[in-house]
């Protein structure tokens, strides 16, 4: 578990982002593509095992990106304080945390996917961002 990604797949997704699309590329140059690729598989290789982008060996993930146990723990803690409503369609505060291991497999699924569907992490600014706007 110490060697996955402690990167989070978005940087994954805005690193490769200018390759999918050249539209996509927002005034990047060829070059200036050419070299976030190179910073990137400096850092990372992939591991055919878990299917994910891990850092090398002896590699430090760039200052001010949070680790991939930090994100997860953000996501948690807001589960905690948080309970999703059916009926009004949106996430209710609680008035105490809740202890998620007393909830099902299926509900903590459920309800990591409901979060994972309304919110994107931001790595800029290092925090959990709503979809819906």
């Amino acid at each position: 578990m110490k060697n996955r990604l402690s990167l989070l797949p978005l940087l994954l997704a805005a690193s490769l982002a200018a390759f999918s699309v050249p539209g996509q590329a927002q005034g990047l140059t060829r070059e200036q593509v050419k070299m976030e690729r190179d910073a990137f598989l400096a850092l990372m290789r992939w591991d055919e095992l878990t299917g994910m982008w891990v850092l090398k060996s002896g590699m430090e993930p760039p200052k001010g990106v949070m680790s991939r146990a930090e994100v997860i723990a953000m996501r948690d803690q807001f589960l905690r304080m948080n309970v999703y409503d059916d009926t009004v369609g949106t996430w209710v505060p609680v008035k105490a945390p809740r202890d998620m291991s007393t909830l099902t497999r299926e509900q903590v699924n459920m309800e990591t996917l409901r979060f994972l569907m309304m919110y994107r992490y931001d790595e800029q600014q290092n925090e959990w961002i709503s979809k819906v706007r």
